[in-house]
C-alpha cells in the first residue's frame, strides 16, 4: 500500500546495529527507505549495514552532544536528506537506587534521554526544510511501571514520553510527527543480561504477558514503518506499547 511506502525517504536509527534498533531498521529498509545506523561498535555497525544492503553506518558516542549533532549532519549529507529519525540508543545499569554514583546516573540519562533531545534538535531544520518529518522515540515498559533496579533507566524512559509530547506539540504545524514506542520485554542482549541479573524475571514476564512469549526485535518492524509513513500523518504525541499485552494485564 502506498500509505506505508518509504521509497525515497532517508532514515537514521541510533543504536541500529542490534536488538530493537536493528529490527526497526530492517522494517524501514524493507519498506524502501535508505537507512543509516549509528552506534558505538564499528564492527557491529558494519555487519548490520551489510545485512541491510550496504546501509550508511556511523560510529558515534551519543553521550557527546557535539558528536550527536555531527552524526545527524553526516547522515543528511550522505543520504541527501533526513526524513525519519528513530531515537533508539539506550543503556541500563542495574542497581538499587542507593548504590548509583552520580556519574552512572548521568551516563544513563545522557545516553537514553539527552541524546534523543539533541538528535531531534539537529534533525528539526532538515525536516522543516523538507516540509515534513517523522521522529520515533523508544521508551519502555519502564515509562509506565516502576522497578527497584532501574532508577535512572526508568527516569530516562519516563522522560522520553514527556519529551515526545513536548516535541509533538511544538512541531505539529511543521508537519513533523513525533511519537514514542514502548517495547515490552523483547529478547535482546540487554534483556538477556537482565534475566541473568534478576532472579525469576523470565518466569514473571511469561506469566504476565498474554501473548505467552518474549518479543523479538522483528516485532518492532511494523510499528517503525507505520510511524514513519503517511499512514500516521495525523498521529502525534502518542506512546504506543508493543508488548504482547503486558501493560494491559493485571
Amino acid at each position: 500500500m502506498n500509505l506505508f511506502d518509504l521509497k525515497g525517504k532517508a532514515a537514521l536509527v541510533t543504536g541500529g546495529n542490534g536488538g530493537i534498533g536493528l529490527g526497526m531498521a530492517r522494517g524501514l529498509a524493507a519498506a524502501g527507505a535508505r537507512v543509516a545506523i549509528a552506534g558505538r561498535d564499528a564492527k557491529k555497525n558494519a555487519a548490520a549495514a551489510q545485512e541491510l544492503g550496504n546501509a550508511v553506518h556511523l560510529e558515534c558516542d551519543l553521550k557527546d552532544a557535539a558528536a550527536c549533532r555531527a552524526m545527524v549532519e553526516e547522515t543528511a549529507k550522505r543520504l541527501g536528506r533526513l526524513d525519519i529519525l528513530v531515537n533508539n540508543a539506550g543503556i541500563n545499569i542495574r542497581k538499587t537506587p542507593q548504590e548509583y554514583s552520580i556519574d552512572e546516573w548521568r551516563e544513563v540519562l545522557d545516553t537514553n534521554l539527552t541524546s534523543a533531545f539533541v538528535a531531534a534538535q539537529a534533525a528539526y531544520p532538515h525536516m522543516k526544510r523538507a516540509g515534513a518529518g517523522k521522529i520515533v522515540n523508544i521508551g519502555s515498559m519502564m515509562s509506565i511501571f516502576g522497578a527497584a533496579f532501574v532508577a535512572p533507566y526508568g527516569a530516562s524512559k519516563g522522560g522520553i514520553v514527556q519529551l515526545t509530547r513536548a516535541l509533538a506539540c511544538a512541531w505539529a504545524r511543521d508537519r513533523i510527527q513525533v511519537n514514542a514506542v514502548l517495547p515490552g520485554w523483547i529478547d535482546t542482549a540487554l534483556t538477556k543480561r537482565a534475566r541473568q541479573d534478576v532472579a525469576g524475571l523470565n518466569e514473571r514476564v511469561l506469566a504476565r504477558t498474554p501473548a505467552g512469549r518474549w518479543g523479538e526485535p522483528e516485532d518492532l518492524a511494523g510499528i517503525a514503518v507505520f510511524l514513519s509513513s503517511k499512514a500516521s500523518d495525523f498521529i502525534t504525541g502518542t506512546a504506543i506499547p508493543v508488548d504482547g499485552g503486558y501493560s494491559s494485564s493485571g
